[in-house]
């Protein structure tokens, strides 16, 4: 994980620099550093608008008394796209825009959730803590959790 991060920060930058000097020199540099500037001006403005559509989805859930699971996820991924967007590069802002779109968002939304779906361990607020070992966790997949108290609203639980 560490190498794949470090890899990214040394060689994403590297491809980013020659592709947008061949641009410049196909296109000349004037264009190249509008489209760049434009990009961020675009990037950062879609990321804005969505950003706060999501914070207002957000604060329903809340107002319902229900977990915005999906809106956070959703607002993390503006999040990234509009930190991507504002960066230079040709590469980052293509990333960038297909996370402000709402169906490749829904999409890369459903392989982060699976992913991280897969590498947790989840024990039941009924169960307590898990035990002192830290090393043997419950299987949760025996539980009954649709019914758990997260599901239900909050006014409700009292």
């Amino acid at each position: 994980m560490f190498l794949t991060f470090l890899l990214l920060c040394i060689v994403l930058p590297v491809v980013e620099l020659a592709l947008l000097i061949k641009i410049g020199r196909t296109i000349d540099i004037g264009p190249t550093v509008a489209l760049v500037v434009l990009t961020g001006v675009i990037g950062a403005a879609l990321a804005k608008h969505q950003g706060l559509r999501t914070l207002a989805r957000i604060q329903e859930h809340l107002a319902r008394g229900t977990i915005p699971a999906k809106e956070m996820v959703d607002g993390l991924l503006i999040l990234i796209a509009g930190a991507v967007l504002i960066t230079p590069g040709v590469i980052t802002d293509a990333f960038g825009f297909v996370l402000l779109i709402p169906p490749t968002r829904a999409l890369v939304r459903r392989a982060v959730t699976n992913y991280f779906k897969k590498r947790m361990t989840i024990v039941p607020p009924s169960l307590g803590s898990p035990p002192a070992g830290g090393d043997e966790f419950i299987d949760v997949e025996a539980y009954d959790v649709s019914e758990s108290p997260q599901d239900k609203p909050a006014d409700k639980r009292r």
